[in-house]
């Protein structure tokens, strides 16, 4: 692992929490960014080396929703960059560590290959790997 890539966090309305952010960080939205295929809309802001995504659902299927209909808003998932992710997953599953999808890494946003360990196997943190394509 070489750094905090960035911390998601599961927001109902992009447009007010992109301006509670901008006011909280001093910064704004460098980019939004759509993935289809995870059913949400993300923003990002830059702090230092690392990143803040915000994530809104786009429908109902979408693991955001789901997550903020049982939990509520807030922190989703914190990101840690990897060199090789195809190790990494292998070195974490050999230790027993289990993904919540066993097809990863997928494509996510921000240009990255993604793969996240299940929260029961991270004391209740859902952790993403992430390799810059």
């Amino acid at each position: 692992m070489n750094k905090i890539e960035h911390l998601g966090i599961a927001v109902r309305d992009l447009d007010s929490a992109e301006q509670i952010f901008a006011d909280i960080l001093g910064t704004n939205s460098y980019k939004r960014e759509a993935v289809a295929s995870e059913g949400v809309i993300t923003s990002f802001f830059l702090m230092g080396e690392s990143k803040v995504e915000l994530l809104q659902a786009t429908n109902d299927e979408s693991p955001i929703h789901r997550f903020i209909e049982k939990r509520g808003e807030g922190l989703h998932h914190i990101a840690f960059e990897v060199v090789n992710i195809h190790e990494e997953i292998k070195r974490l599953t050999a230790k027993g560590y289990r993904l919540t999808n066993p097809d990863a890494p997928t494509e996510g946003a921000d240009n990255k290959l993604i793969a996240f360990l299940h929260p029961k196997s991270a004391n209740g943190v859902l952790v993403e790997l992430c390799q810059e394509k």
